[in-house]
């Protein structure tokens, strides 16, 4: 189970750390968005047209954390901050709708660091 935000909500919740924050405080960053591993990937694949059940499950490793809860409360009542996203799809949906406008700038990328993968 994770506490999953969007990366501009978390962008603004620095922001708000950073322009009305107290120095030396701890704020946390979460927006209620919890979900677990399997939701989230059985989402994407649904919302990308692949059948849910299209991934290969491995096991986790010993030892791993099975939950990270955030209380942003903190943050909410003492920075003012909310996050924009609090429907996960609607966050999730508006992610994958951004890599799917900006194939130009992350394929690259992928590609270069999948090629550095097959020749280690």
């Amino acid at each position: 189970m994770r506490d999953w935000i969007h990366v501009d909500d978390h962008n603004r919740a620095v922001w708000a750390i950073l322009d009305r924050g107290e120095m030396g405080e701890t704020y946390l960053i979460g927006a209620d968005g919890e979900q677990t591993n399997r939701e989230v990937i059985t989402l994407i694949l649904e919302m990308m047209g692949h059948h849910r059940d299209d991934f290969d499950h491995v096991t986790d490793r010993p030892g791993h954390d099975l939950r990270y809860a955030i209380d942003a409360t903190k943050l909410r009542d003492e920075l003012g901050w909310e996050p924009q996203y609090r429907d996960f799809k609607d966050g999730l949906a508006a992610t994958i709708k951004w890599y799917r406008n900006n194939e130009e700038w992350w394929r690259p990328v992928k590609d270069a660091t999948e090629a550095g993968y097959a020749s280690a």
